[in-house]
């Protein structure tokens, strides 16, 4: 009977678009579901949305739309990008969804009914944005401008301001499970990884834990408390519940048996300790469900040493990098998100944080992508299907240095993905790779084509493309689609199965081969450097330039030239400027324009083209996403036959620009006075 492995990610607050930070523990789940699958194990790989969050609601609000209708919208972009992401997910599931409000309410009666769950008092602090309530001594205290005390949120990545609240609710009695979470924790090593991480937690729960509020006063959006209409769910208490909701809780009991416990839950470190290594396991125990086998809580991925967010505006979308990527390397966009997919598990261990770096990534794909692996295979495959007439050329002896090699290296790339050490699975894989290449090196099938050594020809070639296929098995979990384009070189069609890796001899002598060709085109030094470092050219256009007053009073004009700001200026003619948040939709460079992007804006009701003199202070992918303050009434002008209709305003200092962007999430149109 096949192994069954349930692998779970958190599911996403819907009140933004899908970016790098919370599409990579998905990656991962992805990454170690095809690995299960390729090992012919019965897989269950579930992500999704989390929708009921009071912050989603007011995002809905803003943007002039109906919780409901808002939310079906964000999660068909979270749904689209992880398909743009060659991500292969079993389910998604969405709180809104009547099984979840069933399994919500059915865990919160069970409790309820076995005493864990009571009613009364909360006052405290909560914040919004981590949808968390604190006491006050957990909450961060600071003096205010006027002198009053704030409180803000102990969280080191929000230090938002909290609010006080005094209301009535029901609360979860987590104090009663501290000892047996540190019991579990103690008797299973493994349950919490890494090991640094399960330290967290037991620090944390031993400095005693507190009943927590799992209701709110009811807003209209959100599960009902069952019984009583006054009450709805606490959005982390609903969201922590869709792990048992997928796996059938509590509708299809035979589902449940099978799936439950799940195997792996995949859960970003700020996530970690508070919520799904303390508060689900206790709720677990109460209602008498047995515990994940292992949760573990990944780094995450910086922007110039700081958490992507979309608060700090330094998010970066995926899609659009891969997109970018693809672009300036002339590989099919599905190989370069495989490239991105690469590079994010390549470059740092998975359980810590990484920063991220456009120029590592290029560097990546040209030398591990485009030099190691492209030469392993085209190398050998060019100069088989030169001499062999496009067919596997003929096996010689066995047990070859490749063979042996392959044996020792399957069985540490399988015990890194076992571990959940993904960088270490790709170190060994390239380790292998550049084994093939060396083998190349020392052989020189080339001299022995001009020699007319066929014999000996036909064993290296076949040896080195053998060692490519092991190569495609290895990889297609990182890289789906390369790994497919790897497989249809090599003349195979079937789909990779994880145990033929260890099998050496697959290729059949005689078979045809595919078509030699870069999966991974090398990107030129030149076109590299001008992507990461544009400098001006001396015959860039002029930039374009505002028509006479009235001026902005502050910053600076991007995309058009700066203007001589009057002393002074009336009211009135402030009145006259017609500023607007608009959100970026798209981003590309403008040909032969060194300076230049073009936009893509949304106005809320309309959409616009504008282009911006910013390309040498922001990559086009970095700004998808962003909400910006535009001059939608400028008068339209043509840059390089392209009309652009506003002006992004920005600040301007040792020569640094950066745009302006409100500080609150404000729907696109919103006027700016």
């Amino acid at each position: 009977m096949a192994r069954r492995y349930y692998v779970t990610t958190p599911i996403y607050y819907v009140n933004d678009v899908p970016h790098l930070g919370n599409c990579y523990t998905t990656l991962a789940a992805d990454i170690l579901t095809r690995f299960c699958r390729a090992r012919e194990e019965e897989v269950l790989f579930a992500t999704g949305t989390d929708e009921h969050a009071p912050k989603v609601a007011l995002a809905a609000a803003q943007a002039g739309q109906t919780p409901q209708a808002f939310t079906d919208q964000m999660a068909a972009r979270f749904q689209a990008a992880f398909r743009d992401l060659n991500v292969a997910y079993d389910v998604f599931i969405r709180t809104t969804e009547p099984r979840q409000t069933r399994a919500v309410q059915e865990v919160f009666r069970t409790l309820q009914e076995r005493g864990d769950i009571y009613k009364g008092i909360y006052e405290g602090w909560y914040c919004l944005s981590d949808e968390t309530y604190f006491s006050e001594e957990e909450t961060v205290r600071e003096e205010g401008p006027a002198g009053q005390p704030l409180h803000r949120c102990p969280n080191e990545f929000c230090r938002r301001e909290l609010q006080l609240i005094r209301e009535e609710n029901y609360f979860f009695a987590l104090s009663r499970y501290g000892d047996r979470l540190l019991a579990h924790i103690n008797a299973h090593p493994e349950f919490l990884q890494p090991d640094f991480r399960r330290n967290e937690v037991t620090r944390f729960i031993q400095e005693g834990l507190r009943d927590v509020c799992v209701t709110r006063a009811a807003s209209g959006w959100g599960i009902p408390v069952p019984g009583d209409p006054t009450q709805t769910i606490y959005v982390w208490f609903d969201a922590l519940i869709n792990y048992l909701t997928v796996a059938g809780y509590p509708d299809d009991r035979d589902a449940l048996a099978k799936w439950w416990p799940a195997d792996l839950h995949l859960v970003g470190k700020d996530i970690y300790v508070r919520f799904h290594c303390t508060l689900w396991p206790a709720m677990l125990m109460g209602v008498g469900l047995p515990l994940p086998s292992q949760i573990f809580g990944h780094g995450f991925w910086m922007s110039e040493g700081q958490k992507m967010s979309k608060s700090l505006g330094n998010v970066i979308h995926p899609v659009a990098l891969a997109q970018w990527l693809a672009d300036l390397s002339g590989a099919e966009r599905e190989v370069a998100v495989d490239a991105l997919r690469y590079y994010l598990f390549r470059e740092v261990p998975f359980g810590v944080d990484g920063d991220f770096s456009r120029a590592s990534l290029l560097q990546r794909f040209n030398s591990d992508l485009a030099n190691d692996l492209g030469n392993a295979l085209n190398r050998s495959l060019s100069l088989a299907v030169q001499n062999f007439e496009g067919k596997v050329p003929l096996r010689q002896a066995a047990g070859s240095e490749l063979a042996i090699r392959a044996a020792e290296m399957h069985a540490r790339v399988e015990a890194a993905l076992e571990r959940l050490d993904l960088q270490q699975a790709l170190m060994a894989i390239w380790e292998y790779v550049g084994a093939i290449n060396k083998f190349l090196d020392d052989r020189a099938p080339w001299s022995l084509a001009r020699a007319g050594r066929r014999a000996e020809l036909a064993g290296v070639l076949y040896e080195a493309l053998e060692a490519t296929r092991v190569v495609s098995v290895w990889v297609a979990p990182f890289m789906p689609a390369a790994a497919a384009a790897m497989r249809t070189q090599l003349g195979l069609t079937e789909p990779p199965r994880w145990p033929d890796a260890a099998a050496w001899g697959q290729l059949a002598p005689d078979a045809p081969l595919g078509t030699p060709r870069p999966i991974f085109p090398r990107i030129e030094r030149k076109v590299m450097a001008q992507a990461l470092w544009p400098s001006p050219a001396p015959s860039a256009p002029p930039v374009e330039k505002a028509p006479p007053a009235p001026a902005a009073p502050t910053g600076r004009s991007v995309g058009t030239a700066e203007q001589a700001v009057p002393e002074t200026i009336n009211i009135d003619e402030f009145a006259r400027l017609e500023l607007r948040v608009a959100e970026i939709l798209s981003a590309a460079r403008v040909p032969s324009a060194d300076k230049l992007l073009q936009l893509r804006v949304s106005l809320g009701e309309e959409e616009r083209t504008v282009l911006a003199g910013i390309a040498e202070w922001y990559a086009p992918e970095d700004l998808v996403g962003r909400k910006v303050v535009l001059l939608a009434n400028l008068a339209p002008r043509k840059i390089r036959g392209i009309a652009s209709q506003g002006m992004l305003l920005a600040a301007e200092a040792n020569g640094t620009v950066s745009l302006l962007q409100p500080d609150q999430d404000l729907p696109a149109g919103a006027r700016v006075r």
